[in-house]
């Protein structure tokens, strides 16, 4: 007969620990994720307002300038609610006339004129912003690729110089460079060497070329200033993503579009937000000293028309009214491109 073992329980000492309940450990997960959730770095606390003190002092100035010639000129807008005359005083001294200063400009008798106005506006403005994007992410892209490190450099210079050219010198060359060839004007001479023109074409009478030769003026004289951002973006890539490409058998052109372009397109997007908001805020010098009266029909733009309607004419509330326009079209345009990005998960202000 053989002896069986019996396991008999063994009782508690009380040094054991205690099993824990399945529930406790879902509520230590519940307040771990609690404890995540809340960023201490987002409490403002006055010791954190002293630790920074030297920053928010230096920020004093910045601030201030601000307020001083951002805000507080706002209560100009008064005039644009009257019939405003300098001689009568203070701006409080004024006849109120209500909405009739808006409805001048926009159904009035300068209607017609100003909705023109802003066509032009707007035409050259995004046909600006297109072609100067473009070319300034070609632009990016090509002086990544080149591994000459002083011809790079050179590139870059000369690139960058006509940024800090006046636009006035800007406008006189962009005139001499379309004019006739007895006059300088060497792209005349270029189309009828390569036999694209018979005769010289008189650019600037003709208005079907305006908007095309502000884009092409403002192209050469920011495009190198405009890479600045895209080539900073591009330094930020990872090498890896580089080299692990380069070992799966990708190409210049493949790496190009499938890491440097998905890469930067964060900063392409936040930029053309940004852009969006001066649509109705473009160049003054170019339209004002490239157009005449034979191309005013596709030049003047509405900051040209505020000068020659407005300042010049001593009507000072349509200027008003114009500025209260191209602000209130440029938040909206601004909320709506940052909206659409938020939509399409790309890159938003806000």
């Amino acid at each position: 007969m053989t002896d069986a073992t019996v396991s008999t329980p063994v009782p508690a000492t009380g040094l054991e620990p205690a099993p824990e309940p399945a529930s406790s450990s879902r509520a230590q997960k519940r307040k771990a994720r609690k404890n995540a959730a809340k960023d201490p770095k987002r409490k403002i606390t006055w010791d954190r307002v002293w630790a920074q003190r030297a920053l928010l002092a230096m920020s004093v100035p910045l601030l201030l300038y601000q307020i001083l010639f951002k805000y507080v000129p706002v209560y100009g807008w008064a005039i644009a609610f009257q019939h405003y005359k300098p001689g009568r005083g203070s701006i409080w001294n004024q006849q109120w006339v209500g909405l009739e200063n808006f409805h001048n400009l926009f159904t009035g008798v300068n209607g017609e004129r100003f909705r023109q106005v802003v066509v032009n506006t707007m035409g050259q403005s995004v046909l600006t912003l297109i072609v100067g994007t473009f070319g300034a992410i070609v632009l990016a892209l090509l002086l990544n690729e080149v591994k000459n490190l002083p011809f790079k450099r050179i590139m870059q210079n000369i690139t960058y110089m006509p940024h800090f050219l006046s636009w006035v010198i800007v406008a006189s060359l962009a005139s001499v460079a379309l004019s006739l060839p007895s006059s300088g004007g060497f792209i005349n001479q270029g189309l009828m060497n390569l036999h694209i023109v018979d005769e010289p074409v008189l650019f600037l009478t003709q208005p079907n070329y305006f908007w095309e030769i502000v884009a092409g003026t403002n192209l050469w004289k920011e495009l190198g200033w405009n890479t600045i951002l895209y080539l900073a973006a591009i330094t930020a890539i990872d090498p890896g993503l580089y080299e692990a490409a380069e070992v799966d058998g990708a190409g210049r052109y493949r790496k190009m579009f499938s890491i440097t372009l998905p890469s930067i397109r964060p900063t392409i997007v936040v930029l053309l937000i940004i852009n969006s908001g001066w649509i109705l805020s473009t160049n003054f010098e170019l339209p004002y000293f490239l157009g005449n009266g034979l191309v005013s029909e596709k030049s003047e733009t509405i900051d040209v028309f505020v000068l020659r309607y407005g300042y010049q004419l001593g009507n000072y509330s349509l200027a008003v009214v114009a500025g209260i326009f191209k602000t209130i079209v440029a938040v909206i345009l601004v909320g709506s491109a940052n909206l659409a990005a938020k939509r399409l998960n790309q890159e938003t202000l806000v």
